[in-house]
């Protein structure tokens, strides 16, 4: 995939991120998105740091990236529940 379809599939993210957050009456909804989507990258960042003391890792490839930033800390923990049953 190119870099720009990459980039569009994250900007998409925010907006729709934004958009619910605005429905839901948020006073400071892009803020709120950008954290949203940066608590998913850094739940799995910190599952691969931990890695080392648990001896359990996510592979960082495109697809988890997409998947811990839009689905956030239970995207991240369903990739984990799927890495142990496969």
């Amino acid at each position: 995939m190119p870099w720009w379809g990459i980039c569009l599939i994250i900007f998409s993210a925010f907006l729709f991120f934004a958009v619910i957050h605005r429905i839901s009456k948020s006073k400071h909804p892009f803020k709120r998105s950008l954290l949203s989507l940066t608590c998913g990258l850094l739940t799995l960042l910190a599952v691969n740091l931990s890695g080392t003391f648990t001896g359990v890792y996510l592979p960082v490839s495109l697809m988890s990236i997409l998947i811990s930033m839009l689905g956030g800390i239970p995207g991240v923990t369903l990739m984990l529940g799927l890495n142990l049953f496969f």
